[in-house]
């Protein structure tokens, strides 16, 4: 599986960090990346296997995170807990779902600064997503809203969208209802971590 993704990378040119942008610390939620990635690494992935892919947009989430992109980093790990794997894949005993890295980056960002709200993102994505399987990807979104809400409460909603934002309770039940046996579980623990 990793021989797979680390081969989809070789030919690949890096993303070439901007010399404005500051180096964050290694997120420790997430698989070391390789030295050098770029977006190609999960567009040659895409149709093929999907545990690879999910162990790719971890990388590739670190990779730019690390190189001080905090907007394209969550992109990415996004990707990878958006990625409909079974309840079983072996690649989620080493790395679940990323709940706990999502709200690792949101928290350890510099500023309240990102290209694009991420609050606002993930409560659109929530009220907008439309691709199978979207009850649980619905559920995922809102749970990772509710991440960056309690990583940066000073981050503001969308108040002009008109909708009543879910419990943590909701969100909780939701997922216990619609997402991987022990989801709901992984989330409450990266909502409680320091």
């Amino acid at each position: 599986m990793a021989d797979k993704a680390a081969m989809a990378c070789e030919d690949t040119r890096p993303y070439q960090r901007s010399p404005n942008k500051m180096q964050h610390p290694p997120c420790p939620h997430l698989p070391k990346p390789e030295p050098q990635m770029s977006h190609r690494c999960l567009t040659e992935l895409r149709d093929g296997d999907w545990e690879a892919y999910y162990f790719k947009a971890l990388q590739y989430g670190h990779y730019l995170w690390i190189n001080g992109h905090a907007g394209r980093a969550i992109l990415a790990v996004t990707r990878a807990l958006y990625t409909d794997l079974p309840a079983d894949a072996p690649i989620l005993k080493n790395w679940p779902l990323p709940y706990a890295a999502l709200h690792w980056i949101v928290q350890h960002h510099d500023s309240d600064h990102f290209p694009g709200n991420p609050r606002i993102s993930f409560q659109h994505q929530a009220t907008r997503l439309r691709r199978q399987p979207v009850v649980r990807l619905r559920a995922r979104a809102w749970a990772v809203w509710a991440l960056i809400c309690d990583a940066r409460p000073s981050l503001p909603g969308d108040g002009k969208q008109g909708i009543t934002e879910p419990s943590l309770m909701e969100i909780e039940q939701s997922l216990k209802d619609h997402g991987r046996p022990n989801e709901a579980r992984i989330w409450i623990q990266a909502l409680k971590a320091v």
